[in-house]
């Protein structure tokens, strides 16, 4: 019966005071363990997992456009429309491209086809393929066509490659499909 005197002892205990007097035995049981008195924590290791978010992945609107003769309506996704900040390579693009008569649906299209291409850096480069700025001409020196500062002036290169898209898709829109399709344009 010694051993129930304790327990009877602890169940008179404040739950609080004996959860404190069972850690401070455990605590004063690792300190009497080790001959110098320390807890000995360079020895214990911790790893800590996270479990990573999931990237959010856009979920597409489906729009309804005339498919074939048929009557079959095709669902595609359009990039949105954002007013692009003032004195940046969008911004101008956002000038030449309602100066031809593309509307701000055709400037999302743009948007979202150089956001792809060179992310509209001046200087993007595609080691592999040899493309050079923000519409990636291939060869970059192309662009020498639309000014001889071709490799640094974003107006340059944008007047270029809105050429080249008018010339062989029609419209920012008709380059963005075709990329879409075929993971180049």
């Amino acid at each position: 019966m010694g051993a129930a005197a304790p327990r009877a002892e602890a169940a008179q205990l404040d739950p609080v005071s004996l959860y404190a007097t069972t850690i401070a035995d455990a605590q004063s049981l690792v300190a009497a363990s080790r001959a110098d008195g320390s807890l000995g924590r360079e020895a214990i290791t911790y790893s800590v997992y996270m479990t990573p978010k999931p990237t959010p992945t856009p979920t597409p609107s489906a729009s309804a456009s005339a498919g074939s003769d048929s009557g079959e309506a095709a669902a595609e996704w359009s990039p949105p429309f954002v007013s692009p900040d003032p004195g940046t390579a969008q911004a101008i693009a956002y000038v030449m491209v309602q100066e031809r008569g593309w509307g701000d649906g055709e400037f999302a299209c743009l948007v979202a086809l150089w956001n792809k291409e060179s992310g509209w850096r001046v200087n993007a480069y595609n080691a592999g393929s040899g493309a050079y700025g923000i519409p990636q001409s291939l060869p970059g020196n192309k662009m020498a066509s639309a000014g001889g500062d071709w490799e640094t002036n974003p107006a340059t290169q944008i007047a270029w490659g809105l050429g080249y898209i008018g010339g062989r898709y029609g419209s920012p829109c008709g380059a963005w499909g075709h990329s879409q399709s075929s993971g180049w344009y």
